[in-house]
């Protein structure tokens, strides 16, 4: 068998094809990308742990913690209080997964509520 330096291929060789597993690789992605984008936006803006944290009302080990990739707790909150605090806009969407067939978008809901009549 040839050698690869894919690190992908080689995670689902040693993994195989375990659902619980992907799903796993799948959530520490996600805090990792959470955790870099949180230190990337910080330090473009010139900001310490430290400053941030005062700006946002918080503790400096609160933004070491949210920078830290193995951290899950990622709040919705906290980041749209960054956001806000590095005069930036938190965008948050929704996209499809990979190779999952498209569904027709669901009808318009229509109102089935009662008109009350006058009495």
């Amino acid at each position: 068998m040839a050698q690869t330096k894919d690190a992908l291929k080689i995670l689902e060789r040693v993994t195989g094809k375990s659902e619980a597993v992907k799903a796993g690789i799948a959530q520490a992605r996600i805090n990792f990308e959470v955790a870099q984008m949180i230190y990337d936006a910080r330090t473009k803006a010139g900001f310490s742990q430290s400053e941030l944290a005062a700006l946002i009302g918080t503790k400096q080990p609160v933004i070491a913690r949210l920078e830290d990739a193995d951290y899950e707790g990622h709040s919705l909150t906290m980041l749209q209080r960054i956001a806000a605090a590095l005069e930036q806009r938190l965008e948050l969407r929704f996209v499809p997964k990979k190779g999952r067939a498209r569904r027709r978008p669901p009808s318009p809901v229509v109102s089935r509520r009662r008109r009350l009549r006058p009495v």
